[in-house]
């Protein structure tokens, strides 16, 4: 993926964070931790919404990372925020 896909792309998983978060009243990254550990939903209408946002969250976490390893990629040829730029728009 282009610096630019991958950017639209997190903002588009942010977008469906942002509702679980906005539905059940907490962060993401409070929700997957308690997730993460084994916390089952009290509520069995929560069950695919916990499971989804799980899978958005993970995503959302593995397209920061690749964000931030193209950027480096881009930064190491040459560090300026112009030419970072230009790549990205590329």
């Amino acid at each position: 993926m282009t610096i630019r896909n991958l950017l639209l792309d997190i903002h588009a998983l942010e977008e469906e964070l942002i509702d679980f978060e906005r539905k059940y009243s907490i962060r993401s990254e409070t929700f997957y931790a308690a997730y993460a550990s084994g916390e089952e939903p009290e509520n069995d209408d929560w069950v695919l919404d916990f499971g989804e946002w799980a899978s958005v969250y993970q995503t959302w976490l593995t397209r920061q990372a690749e964000y931030r390893n193209a950027v480096q990629r881009v930064q190491r040829q040459s560090s300026t925020l112009s030419r970072l730029i230009q790549v990205a728009t590329a």
